[in-house]
């Protein structure tokens, strides 16, 4: 007989409510003062050290752990919810989202299928998305980690479909190659999406754009006109509303135009500007991203959620479940019990085992509604609108691409320097901004020039964070050229 039988909940729950409670003071804190303090710090040394420790064979108690955590881990984060935090494309992160992972947590449902609840809020959360990006509301789609895993789901429902054989039973052994449309300013999921599918790189059309950085429709025909004539078999054109380095949109209705005159599937890549559609005058920014066979986006970004959730919208249901649905003995549906009637997401995607990842959409979109953050995101569009003003009504400052959606990029060129001087002054005034905390923007090579580029998916960025970004600049950038003793503006 056993009489030692462990388990892993607290030996005394009082005491373990008590330091939970405190917890969550201190992450109120936390957010509370999001606007105070450096938007970023660097690692110091010894913290790095002490990181690196035993692997802990002993307990150590949750009040330890929680003050190494305090110590060791929260000082020292990305600083993406701090409101000049303007790098990449990250989202800041609520109250409400964090709220909505301990309550995920707590409940901890398995999201793969069966018949509970939290399958019908994503099934929900999904219906909501639909409607609202303009997508028929009986289509298909899934919440996954993140934009890269959303987009290469709807390039395997593209490649399903339209690959001349059955892609899931013959593989790509042996058979024509498959070829994919895109502009040059692509993200690199798609790179890394051909390589896991088996297209390999060479599948990939890279397509030059225009001045607004556009895909060039003219050049993507001509390219798809000389690869069928070569025996490939072109099966998908992406389109971008909005790429990473810019934000410029494709012309989304010319692609599908596109897509349909030579029977191609059309996926637009919306990870980072999609949910313009919610935002008062952002629809039309994003013309024709309805029109899509499928549609990827992240809620984690524009959504301003905790990280990881995305969405693929696939406009064909039957499409989307042909790419992914088995039917082991241990996922059928049954007429009663835990099994009965269940929608199986394992059947949209790769992923049988999934985290409830909807609960922070719902509860997010009924706590403010969906019309509140439509606000937050078109403050985010005008606060880029007026930072580009600003770069181009500067003497100092150059603006490198057209503002058009929430992504400036912009240097600091006084005149008389060549470029590669432009280049490293404009490089070491971003380290020193990033690395003194004033604020976190990142680069971009735009026409071969290094840029400073500022995204802003920021719900806590105010206008008075552009004109002190745009100053600290222009004196950090003045500081640069003379310790360079490359002249001065």
């Amino acid at each position: 007989m056993l009489t030692y039988e462990p388990d892993l909940d607290p030996e005394d729950w009082e005491t373990s409510r008590k330091l939970a409670h405190h917890m969550l003071d201190d992450m109120f804190d936390l957010l509370a003062q999001a606007k105070q303090g450096p938007a970023w710090r660097p690692i110091p040394a010894e913290i790095q050290a002490a990181i690196r420790e035993p692997i802990p064979m002993e307990a150590q108690g949750l009040e330890k752990v929680y003050r190494d955590y305090s110590d060791q881990v929260l000082p020292y984060s990305t600083g993406n919810r701090h409101p000049r935090f303007f790098g990449w494309v990250m989202g800041t992160g609520t109250v409400t989202g964090m709220l909505a992972e301990m309550l995920k947590a707590a409940s901890n449902p398995h999201m793969g299928g069966f018949n509970h609840s939290a399958l019908h809020v994503e099934i929900e959360v999904l219906r909501w998305l639909s409607l609202l990006l303009g997508f028929p509301e009986n289509s298909s789609g899934i919440l996954v980690g993140g934009g890269s895993m959303a987009n290469m789901n709807g390039l395997a429902v593209a490649r399903q479909q339209k690959a001349p054989w059955d892609v899931r039973a013959e593989g790509m052994f042996g058979q024509p190659q498959l070829t994919v449309y895109a502009s040059s300013e692509t993200h690199n999921w798609l790179i890394k999406a051909c390589e896991l599918m088996g297209l390999g790189r060479r599948a990939i059309r890279f397509i030059p754009v225009n001045q607004q950085g556009q895909m060039d429709l003219d050049s993507c025909r001509t390219q798809i006109q000389t690869d069928l004539r070569q025996g490939v078999h072109p099966f998908c054109i992406i389109g971008n509303a909005g790429t990473t380095s810019t934000g410029s949109i494709d012309d989304l209705v010319g692609q599908r135009a596109l897509a349909n005159e030579f029977g191609l599937w059309f996926h637009v890549d919306g990870a980072l500007g999609s949910l313009a559609a919610l935002a008062p005058r952002g629809a039309a920014l994003v013309q024709g991203q309805e029109l899509a066979d499928s549609l990827a986006f992240d809620l984690h970004k524009w959504g301003y959620l905790p990280f990881e959730v995305a969405c693929i919208l696939v406009r064909d249901p039957q499409a989307h479940r042909a790419t992914f649905a088995q039917a082991p003995a241990y996922l059928v549906s049954a007429d009663r019990g835990i099994s009965k009637g269940t929608t199986f997401f394992a059947d949209r995607g790769y992923e049988l085992s999934r985290e409830f990842r909807a609960l922070k959409v719902w509860m997010a979109l009924k706590e403010r509604g969906v019309r509140h953050l439509g606000e937050v995101i078109q403050k985010n569009i005008d606060q880029s609108f007026y930072l580009g003003r600003l770069v181009e009504n500067h003497a100092a400052f150059e603006l490198l691409s057209p503002v058009c959606l929430n992504v400036v990029c912009f240097r600091y060129n006084p005149g008389g320097l060549s470029e590669a001087e432009l280049e490293a002054v404009n490089r070491e005034t971003l380290l020193r901004i990033q690395e003194q905390g004033i604020a976190i923007p990142s680069h971009a090579r735009i026409h071969d020039q290094f840029a400073i580029r500022v995204c802003n998916t920021n719900h806590r960025t105010r206008f008075s964070d552009m004109d002190l970004l745009l100053t600290e600049i222009h004196q950090m950038a003045k500081k640069v050229v003379r310790e360079m003793n490359l002249g001065k503006e």
